[in-house]
């Protein structure tokens, strides 16, 4: 799908999502998969960043639902920065979250800065893993832990066409990595404890659920805010992402590491 504006998460993209996903999220499991991503880590009183930080949801989650100390979202759009410190000044949470918007490339932080370094379902924008994962050792303190999840493709090799069709149905930048190579680009940073859990048994289900909202009442509602021909045209996406999720190509996956102390 064209971006409105230049930009991939547009007004109407927001609106679609946060219908399937809950206001705040623009990708699936709410609040809930963010505990999950965070698993048996105490962050309470943690200088967290939160890479991608999206419409807010995030980083309203890590903030009142786990006691992050300050959370820094960086995005690299505006509209979605928008939205996230509409909801965020709702929450009365602006002395606790913090966002700015930047530019593709290194994280502007000097090395050290934070305790935890968080992602949810946004590196999947960032081809360069290993340049990626160099990166978030260097900002994070010793001992400090990465903790996200992202949208992986099961191998190596070239798409099959079935994910083929899905990525360029999706219109979106994905620069999909394996489970083999997110491992190695963790370890070749200096990253241990690494590990690396699929989520593709519990998506396959949830996104048939999802679906079948949006040919529901949810689509309805959100076809009064974003018209019923993209509400549709999102449909048909879920369709084709159901056929790579039931094969496995596509697998959502929880990525964890600690740096050594």
């Amino acid at each position: 799908m064209e971006a409105d504006g230049g930009e991939l998460y547009h007004a109407r993209m927001i609106g679609m999502l946060e219908a399937v996903w809950g206001e705040g999220f623009l990708s699936p499991g709410g609040p809930e998969e963010v505990a999950r991503i965070i698993g048996g880590a105490d962050i309470r009183g943690a200088a967290v960043l939160d890479i991608g930080c999206g419409a807010g949801g995030i980083d309203i989650a890590l903030a009142e639902g786990h006691g992050a100390g300050y959370v820094t979202g960086i995005d690299v759009e505006d509209g979605v920065i928008a939205r996230a410190r509409a909801l965020i000044a709702r929450r009365g949470l602006q002395a606790r979250i913090g966002l700015c918007k930047v530019a593709p490339g290194p994280l502007p932080f000097p090395p050290a800065t934070f305790d935890v370094v968080f992602s949810k379902d946004s590196i999947v924008h960032i081809p360069d893993k290993h340049a990626l994962m160099a990166e978030v050792f260097r900002v994070l303190k010793p001992g400090g832990r990465f903790l996200a999840s992202d949208w992986l493709i099961g191998h190596d090799g070239a798409p099959s066409p079935e994910m083929a069709a899905y990525i360029a149905a999706e219109g979106l930048d994905f620069g999909m990595a394996s489970p083999a190579r997110y491992a190695d680009a963790m370890a070749k940073a200096g990253f241990t404890a690494i590990e690396t859990v699929s989520r593709n048994p519990w998506y396959r289900q949830a996104a048939r659920g999802e679906l079948a909202r949006l040919r529901g009442a949810d689509g309805a509602r959100a076809a009064a805010l974003v018209g019923q021909d993209f509400v549709d045209y999102n449909a048909r996406l879920w369709e084709r992402m159901i056929v790579v999720l039931d094969s496995g190509e596509h697998c959502p996956t929880h990525l964890r590491a600690v740096k050594p102390a």
